[in-house]
Parts: structure tokens; C-alpha cells; sequence
């Protein structure tokens, strides 16, 4: 009998399953990988740290999630400042005064703002679909050469099929930023995130204990552990844990392909977005440059590159991002009924959520929820 069984060792578990044993408790953490970190989860290749399902960068204004995550980790100080790749013409993202004067030639704050305003208009009225909305915000040229393509491949449908609260607002700088977040603290852990998962789980200084069990998928074999934990903390899929009775949830999936190269420095930069739609992916990740301040990888012939490719997803893919159109809001809204119903079951996380969660959010949230316990 343990006080908690933790279903998944993303962020919300671990640290969940951390915060419990701090006080003493005992935690049982079950995951149905064969490793554990969710999608944080990364592996070394000739001393190059690479990040398996997708790029991610940490980023957060919380002054007390960067403490948290700084007593397990040091972080390197990395800013995201990615590049985009539209039919071999190069833009700085997020848009800012270096993407305009790519675009158009100019050079002054004031020339952006006009030629903005001037394609803004094209759009009267209520915007009816993400087409409308991204133009009315950011102009034609923007939207054609940056937005379109990239979002098309990213949903798998037309901008026009798509409706237009998906895209609230986008950001655009008047000045030379090329810092994608606007987040006071950034950076990825010096050794990868796989250590912070560790010194998370990492029970020998701890009142309280945790066992993780891997190769666990919990939800077939759910009664074998009913009875044994006090609470069960649930972070997978809100629908499967219902048996998707009153229907499935929808996700875009993801694909990857991971090239090694025999050179030092492939593409210049950490992420290149491929925002023409004619390019089946939608960006590329070039690892090594995720390791800011390391010299000697810097300096070595021999560099990893993953190409990240949109896919539709069918049951049993990795869920990467929630659909977030009005039926997929009105089922989720059903399950989430049903959840709040559940006795000593705590739902959390981006897949018991459905949202889609930067990880300072998904910390933050873990460290309120158990300080409710």
C-alpha cells in the first residue's frame, strides 16, 4: 500500500511524486515507456545531447519555478532564436525589425508599422477563420511567406478550414529581438533534462519514498492496483482513462528523422522552421546547438539533425497537440464533468488536461496541486 500511485513520469508526475515524498509520503510511479521524462526525455549520441521527441527549451517569468528546477539542475543560459526557411530565403523569428527588413528593405520601426497597418486592412469585419485572423493581425505578406504554409502542414488542413480563435494573437517586435520568449529565465539543463528527472525521482535524501516501475501501461491493468495506493494521480489521456465512452479526443501527431552529419555546424542555428508548405516538414533541429557554453561539442566533426514531420494521428501514436476546435473543446469539457466526479483521483498534466502546456506550466501547476494534498 502506498499514499500515492503516480500514472507517467513527465514533468507532472516526477515532480508531483517529489513534492509527496518530501512530505513524508510514498509514492508508487508507473510509465509506460521503457524510460522514464515523458516527452523531456533525451539520449547521447558522441556526446551530443539529443532531444527525442522534439526540441524543448525552457523558459519561464515564474521567480519560483526557476528556483525549483535550479536546486536540481544548472542550466546553460540558451536563448531560442530560431531561423525561417521560407524557399531558401532566411527570416528571424519571432517577427521583428530584422524579419521586416528581409521582407520589404526598410529600416525604421515606423516604415513596419505602415506597411502592416496597410495589409491589415485587408480584413473587415470578424475574422471567420485562421486565414482572416492571422492577416488582420499581421499582414498579407507575413501570413503568406511565414504563417501559411508552416500552419497548414502543422494541422493538416487549410488556414481557411481552420478556425480563427486558434491564432488570438501574434506576436510582432518593432525592434532588432531576435529572443523568441519574452520570459525573464531561459536555458536547457547543462546535462539534459533526463538530469532533472533523475534528481526529481532521486528519493534517498527524502522522508518519504518513490519506486518507478517502466514498461507499465497502467490503464489494462488498472484493477490489479486498485486498492494499493490511497489516491491514484492520473497524467495520461482523460479520455482512455473513460474508455473514450463518449468519444475520442484528437491530436496532430508527430514524425521524426535524425541524420548524423560528419561536420562540425550543419545549419547555423537550433531550430529552422520550413514554413513553405511544399517542404514535407516543418522544421529542423540541429541538437548541438541546444549546448551553449560547450566548447568541445561545439568544436567536434560530427553533428545530429532531426527533421520533424506534422502526422495525423490515430490511437496508440504519441499525442503531441490537442485539436482545439469547438467539438474537441465540448468533449473534453464532458470528460473533464466526469473527472471532477472521480474519488482520490487527481488529474494533471497535458494529456489529463488537454492542453497543450509549456513545462514551467506544467511544473507550476504539479507544485500547486500538491501542496493542496
Amino acid at each position: 500500500m502506498v499514499d500515492y500511485l503516480v500514472v507517467g513520469s513527465g514533468l507532472f508526475g516526477c515532480v508531483f511524486a517529489h513534492e509527496m515524498a518530501a512530505k513524508g509520503k510514498s509514492c508508487l510511479v508507473l510509465e509506460k515507456r521503457a524510460h522514464v521524462g515523458g516527452n523531456v526525455y533525451g539520449e547521447e549520441k558522441d556526446g551530443i545531447l539529443i532531444h527525442r521527441y522534439g526540441a524543448h527549451i525552457f523558459h519561464t517569468s515564474y521567480e519560483d519555478v526557476w528556483a525549483y528546477v535550479n536546486q536540481f539542475v544548472s542550466f546553460n543560459g540558451y536563448i531560442n532564436s530560431p531561423v525561417a526557411n521560407y524557399r531558401g530565403h532566411l527570416y528571424n523569428l519571432p517577427f521583428n525589425m530584422n524579419t521586416f527588413r528581409e521582407l520589404w528593405d526598410i529600416v525604421t520601426p515606423r516604415e513596419a508599422r505602415e506597411i502592416i497597418a496597410r495589409q491589415r486592412a485587408a480584413v473587415q469585419g470578424e475574422p471567420q477563420n485562421l486565414e482572416e485572423q492571422a492577416i488582420s493581425l499581421v499582414g498579407q505578406d507575413i501570413y503568406e511567406k511565414l504563417i501559411k504554409g508552416y500552419t497548414e502542414k502543422q494541422w493538416g488542413r487549410s488556414c481557411t478550414e481552420l478556425p480563427a480563435f486558434i491564432i488570438r494573437r501574434l506576436p510582432v517586435r518593432y525592434t532588432f529581438d531576435n529572443n523568441y520568449f519574452n520570459d525573464k529565465y531561459q536555458g536547457i539543463p547543462e546535462n539534459g533534462y533526463n538530469s532533472l528527472i533523475e534528481a526529481l525521482l532521486d528519493d534517498k535524501d527524502l522522508p518519504g519514498s518513490i519506486e518507478v516501475r517502466t514498461g507499465v501501461d497502467y490503464l489494462p491493468v488498472r484493477e490489479a492496483y486498485a486498492g494499493q495506493a490511497g489516491k491514484v494521480v492520473y497524467t495520461g489521456p482523460l479520455d482512455a482513462y473513460f474508455g473514450c465512452r463518449l468519444g475520442r479526443l484528437e491530436y496532430r501527431g508527430l514524425r521524426f528523422e535524425t541524420e548524423r552529419f560528419d561536420e562540425a555546424n550543419h545549419q547555423g542555428v537550433a531550430v529552422m522552421n520550413y514554413t513553405e508548405r511544399a517542404v514535407p516538414y516543418t522544421r529542423t533541429i540541429e541538437h548541438k546547438h541546444f549546448m551553449r557554453g560547450n566548447a568541445a561539442i561545439a568544436e567536434k566533426a560530427v553533428t545530429y539533425v532531426t527533421r520533424e514531420y506534422p502526422a495525423d494521428w490515430k490511437p496508440g501514436d504519441e499525442a503531441y497537440y490537442p485539436v482545439n476546435d469547438q467539438r474537441n473543446q465540448d468533449l473534453v469539457a464532458a470528460y473533464r464533468a466526469r473527472a471532477e466526479k472521480e474519488e482520490n483521483t487527481i488529474f494533471g498534466g497535458r494529456l489529463a488536461e488537454y492542453k497543450y502546456y509549456d513545462m514551467d506550466d506544467v511544473i507550476k501547476s504539479a507544485l500547486e496541486r500538491a501542496a493542496q494534498e
